[in-house]
């Protein structure tokens, strides 16, 4: 029992290597994750201290543990029998689509890469392309939202900066989690942003076994507090205006909420508006042509970054303009669904993009290409002026906010037309101003996010007339 015993090398490393990393599973790795989690914890209970909304323990659940929880859903369960049957498939089979669903699905939050990497790096990009401004704030109606209910912000979808401005500014209240359709499931950004809390999302080729997984999870979420974020007209305005709102995953909130039982859902408008959108002249063809998917050109990308990068090291970047954020009046789902018992999921669609055109803040951009535009594309310094005043006191009938620098509009009118002729889009000869050939379609959708406030009802947002100026990048 005790004599020696001969092995080859190989096998004595084989016999190591199984110990250790038996004695690694089972002891060092639980210990290393205890200690992280710890550190994770207390670091979570001291940021929430200074957030509006509270991280909510469901959003730092181990991955594996909320992927187990929505797999086994009663629900999920029931479409996974249902798909079974109706594909002809073993039960085992269908579940394990389902777990591969799950996981596809449920993101890995990290309050590290979230409030440490992304905030930062966000508030960097966000001051280093604009001069950002958050107009209009509805502070008051934002704090008095019951700290109970979850919180849904409702957003324009203008460009893909979007998520980058709103990560930021919104960083004050909570943490935000995003749908993030199938363009974000590449590497490396696939592993950043589901540690940013976001979900990716399929808008096409899915099944209902995938939907039921899909509305269990946002139910899951929601019900527990999750701070959402929602784009409702489901991709990039083409056009420029806030387009109409789809059901999507508005549905699946209002399918699994309570009126009596759950608590109260608060749906923010929040819109948003650029002096520049960076894809601008890419959705404008797509518009054109008729189509929702634009590939993304790695090459242009790529020469676009290393342009700006080198410009800002030559100090002779200019930045792009304003970028401005504004949020409307909140509206609460108990209170829509008990005063409109009968409204459809469409029903609260509209009501919410009307909220959301009613918020959007008018630049100086916007202003000078629709008062352009309102001119048919070409007019004298004096007739432009005439067109801008006019449309300054309908957007002040209707209660817009506006950042337009000075109290007579005129500065900012002759920023909006610079900046438009600095980018070809329009040609000053001696007193007349006109649009390039071949520009038109560029100055309509400047022009198209303004003039549609024009046709906002008033006072359909009550807000404060409150202009936060954001500390200038140095």
């Amino acid at each position: 029992m005790f004599e020696p015993v001969e092995l080859p090398y190989w096998a004595l490393l084989l016999i190591l290597g199984f110990a250790a990393v038996t004695f690694a599973s089972h002891f060092l790795f639980p210990s290393v994750r205890w200690f992280f989690r710890r550190r994770m914890e207390r670091a979570v209970a001291k940021l929430n201290t200074r957030l509006q909304r509270p991280i909510e323990p469901f959003k730092i659940m181990r991955r594996e543990d909320q992927v187990t929880r929505l797999i086994y859903d009663p629900q999920v369960m029931e479409a996974v029998r249902n798909y079974a049957r109706d594909e002809g498939v073993p039960p085992n089979v269908a579940f394990e689509k389902a777990r591969s669903y799950a996981r596809e699905i449920v993101p890995g939050f990290s309050t590290a890469t979230y409030f440490g990497l992304a905030i930062k790096l966000a508030q960097r990009l966000s001051q280093g392309l604009y001069r950002v401004r958050l107009g209009g704030a509805d502070n008051a109606h934002l704090a008095q939202i019951d700290s109970q209910a979850s919180v849904v912000f409702v957003m324009n979808h203008r460009s893909n900066m979007d998520y980058v401005l709103i990560t930021w500014l919104a960083s004050q209240h909570s943490a935000l989690s995003y749908a993030v359709g199938e363009w974000a499931r590449v590497w490396p950004l696939k592993a950043l942003i589901r540690a940013m809390g976001a979900y990716f999302i399929r808008r096409r080729y899915s099944n209902p076994l995938y939907r039921a997984v899909l509305a269990r999870y946002v139910q899951m979420s929601i019900q527990q507090g999750t701070t959402q974020a929602i784009f409702p007209e489901g991709g990039l305005s083409l056009k420029g205006t806030v387009g109409p709102g789809r059901k999507g995953l508005l549905h699946y909130i209002v399918r699994g909420f309570n009126l009596h039982e759950s608590h109260d859902v608060v749906f923010v408008p929040v819109a948003l508006n650029y002096d520049r959108v960076l894809e601008d002249r890419v959705l404008i063809s797509a518009g054109l042509q008729g189509i929702r998917r634009f590939p993304v050109r790695v090459r242009v990308v790529l020469g676009f970054s290393l342009r700006v990068i080198w410009q800002k090291l030559r100090g002779h970047f200019t930045r792009f303009g304003y970028a401005a954020v504004c949020y409307g009046a909140p509206l609460s789902l108990r209170e829509f669904l008990t005063e409109t018992p009968d409204a459809s999921t469409e029903t609260l669609a509209d009501a919410l993009m009307e909220r959301i055109r009613a918020a959007v803040p008018i630049l100086p951009v916007p202003l000078a290409a629709a008062a352009l535009a309102r001119c048919e594309g070409r007019a004298s310094n004096v007739e432009l002026a005439r067109a801008a005043a006019q449309l300054r006191e309908t957007f002040a009938e209707r209660r817009a906010w506006m950042h337009l620098v000075e109290e007579d509009g005129q500065d900012a009118l002759d920023a909006g037309i610079a900046a438009l002729e600095l980018r070809g889009i329009v040609a000053r000869k001696g007193d007349i101003i006109e649009t390039m050939p071949g520009q038109a379609d560029v100055l309509s959708f400047y022009a198209a996010s303004a003039l549609q406030r024009c046709d906002s009802p008033v006072g359909i947002a009550e807000r404060h007339r409150v202009e936060l100026d954001l500390p200038e990048k140095s």
